[in-house]
């Protein structure tokens, strides 16, 4: 049974609602009440559910970029714990993830996450899946000691009267395809993007990109690339964060227009970065529009310390969002992109407020970028993960690749969205469902190159088998007049792996065996993965 408690702070009293739903083996749960003119305090559930020896716990971070394994009942999700206060002042560490609102107890076998969880056996799954999140994110906190599963909507604050819905939620057990279509059915969600193969220049030249170097590039690609593939300019092209409508021209002097002419006239989707809801420190629009920006407690909200800091813009400012109209209108149909890559869209919905959740803020900010954007495809990144379902064509599943494997020592204490290649990998593995079912998957891209890179061969290879298997994105930065004949036959073979069928984990065997060209085959995985 599922035992709930909706919790509302009137003028008078606090009133509390409570009640009890049988559970189904596989459906849908609506539990729905009427509350009193208020403000919600706790919307919470508690569910019984043992986990087995060798079963396998599954949390799904809170963004795009939060590192989510699979777990044991023993393992903890340590967050921030040990790292000093001044650190995280100083570079945000918080700011990127649920840090500032999600408990973290540092205990084992005390796991949390958002949006979905499932519990595996071997190849069975018992699925609990958010089917809406607009009232809320949905965080699921398991105890495993105590063999309990609390459910909360993290809506406390906002307004209510009337007709609420408490939780919408999917349960299921089977199979990982009957449980994932049936939820995904259950929500109405589907993709229907098509695969993407092509180039990104940031994770070679990262912000140091010109007008001579993105051309340099472009005619690499043309020795290799196919028609229709990706050619995408990365960050850099801006003369700051938040100041979208006119290019560096001291990098860029011609203006983009041409170079996305350019990257027609190959035969190439032409793509652009950009981080539309948030400005970095020394921006023009943050000197000139300084009420723009989206304060708490009366200070602007920092969402980190990328580029020497940066913070979010208000969505509830009509001239921000007349700005971004305008952004959008010269990107897509004065310079020519066809596609956006739209990162840090966290920055959107730090909080809520007694009119919205901090999910239904963030479902609004999603539904804003795909009106302006209209038919033009949308790569989202860094993006609470729910949100985007079925309102972009591509998306993000994991953190940042890194030039490394697993960047520092040092690095590895910090906050769970961290740069890592390692990380990218499992989370690419652990969330493979959502490829095809809520938009095709970016996995981050991946390297053939020699130079600019401390990866060895086998892991680049496993990166980019692990990439070309269960993602729907398949981009590298390398600039293809550089590789050698091997390397191009490399390349080829991983577009022809991207054409595997019958893709699965076989985790008692830890590889992923897949179907081409008619014989079945097999990636060997590494054991850190498995437990």
């Amino acid at each position: 049974m599922l035992n709930w408690q909706v919790s509302v702070k009137t003028k008078e009293i606090t009133k509390t609602l409570s009640g009890n739903e049988a559970v189904p083996k596989k459906g849908t749960m609506n539990v729905v009440c009427k509350v009193p003119r208020g403000k919600l305090r706790s919307v919470k559930a508690a569910l019984e559910l043992s986990v087995g020896d060798g079963e396998m716990i599954f949390m799904n971070g809170y963004q795009t970029w939060t590192n989510c394994p699979e777990y044991s009942k023993n393992d903890k999700i340590r967050g921030l714990f040990g790292v000093p206060k001044f650190l995280i002042e100083k570079f945000g560490f918080d700011r990127y993830g649920d840090y500032h609102f999600v408990d973290y107890p540092n205990r084992s076998g005390v796991l949390h996450g958002m949006s979905w969880c499932y519990f595996r056996k071997g190849n069975r799954y018992r699925l609990i899946a958010s089917l809406d999140e607009k009232p809320g994110y949905t965080l699921f906190k398991y105890d495993c000691e105590k063999g309990v599963l609390m459910i909360e909507r993290d809506c406390k604050g906002v307004g209510c009267y009337g007709e609420f819905h408490a939780f919408d939620l999917y349960f299921a057990e089977g199979s990982e395809s009957e449980v994932f279509d049936g939820w995904f059915e259950a929500m109405g969600v589907s993709s229907s993007a098509k695969p993407l193969c092509g180039y990104s220049s940031w994770y070679n030249r990262y912000e140091d990109i010109s007008e001579r170097s993105i051309e340099e590039d472009l005619t690499g690609c043309k020795t290799l690339f196919s028609r229709g593939d990706l050619f995408q300019i990365d960050d850099g092209w801006e003369p700051a964060v938040g100041d979208w409508l006119i290019p560096d021209e001291n990098k860029f002097p011609n203006g983009l227009k041409p170079l996305a002419d350019k990257i027609h006239e190959a035969g190439f989707i032409a793509g652009l970065w950009l981080a539309p809801f948030v400005c970095r420190e020394g921006s023009a629009l943050m000197k000139e529009h300084p009420d723009w920006l989206l304060k708490v407690d009366g200070k602007p909200w920092s969402c980190g310390s990328n580029w020497g800091g940066f913070y979010s813009l208000d969505i509830d400012n009509p001239a921000v969002m007349d700005y971004l109209r305008k952004v959008f209108d010269r990107v897509l149909n004065e310079w020519g992109f066809d596609l956006v890559k739209l990162d840090f869209l966290y920055g959107a919905a730090p909080f809520g407020n007694e009119n919205e959740s901090r999910a239904g803020r963030m479902i609004r900010a999603m539904d804003f970028l795909r009106e302006v954007c209209g038919d033009k495809l949308i790569l989202g990144c860094g993006v609470p993960v729910m949100p985007a379902f079925g309102r972009v064509d591509y998306c993000r599943v994991s953190c940042d690749v890194g030039l490394d494997w697993d960047d520092k020592p040092y690095m590895r204490l910090f906050h769970r969205e961290r740069v890592s290649t390692k990380q990218a990998i499992e989370n690419t593995l652990f969330r493979r469902q959502l490829n095809g079912r809520a938009y095709l998957s970016d996995p981050d891209v991946f390297f053939l190159r020699e130079n600019n890179l401390r990866l060895s061969n086998n892991q680049k290879m496993l990166l980019a088998y692990v990439n070309a298997l269960l993602g729907g994105v398949l981009l590298t930065s390398d600039n293809p007049s550089d590789y050698s004949d091997r390397q191009k036959e490399i390349y080829r073979s991983l577009l022809h792996l991207k054409t595997a069928e019958n893709v699965r984990v076989d985790w008692d065997n830890h590889c992923i065996r897949y179907v081409l060209d008619g014989q079945r085959r097999k990636l060997i995985l590494p054991d850190q993965w498995f437990k």
